[in-house]
């Protein structure tokens, strides 16, 4: 007779597992207002921010490549946040040959930032990386604009 027991097993599991999804979310969620914070004075002036993101989470000195398909003849930002205190993060952009691509960037605290022109249209690679943190495991977002010139 141990049905009833065994009956209530699947739905505290589900239960534990809806509580701690949450908390795991929240990581990249909070990277995410902060990449959208650092986009926001460009938004102002002109720049189109695009609803696409990434997101995780890396150790300290991981790297984490994303693809993004850029048009000749746009400039685009890509600004890269993370929630964690006392973490220094980097961004650069290169091209389908591996070349840096980027025509400037900059790394501020818990913010990194860089700018492609692309003399070519085509997939080009966003390189993420945790210089340093605090933290074992640091959450970031990624969220880029393009302003057509």
């Amino acid at each position: 007779m141990n049905r009833p027991a065994s009956r209530f097993r699947w739905p505290a599991a589900l239960l534990a597992l809806l509580l701690a999804a949450p908390a795991g979310r929240a990581f990249v969620d909070d990277a995410l207002s902060f990449a959208y914070e650092a986009a926001n004075p460009y938004a102002e002036r002109g720049w189109i921010i695009r609803e696409d993101a990434w997101g995780g989470d890396l150790g300290q000195g991981d790297k984490k490549a994303v693809t993004a398909q850029l048009f000749r003849g746009n400039s685009y930002m890509f600004f890269l946040a993370t929630d964690i205190d006392g973490a220094a993060l980097r961004v650069n952009i290169y091209d389908a040959e591996g070349n840096l691509a980027e025509s400037k960037s900059w790394q501020r605290g818990r913010f990194a930032y860089a700018e492609i022109k692309p003399r070519s249209t085509g997939t080009y690679y966003a390189i993420v990386e945790i210089i340093s943190s605090p933290e074992e495991r640091t959450g970031w977002a990624l969220v880029y604009g393009f302003q057509r010139k």
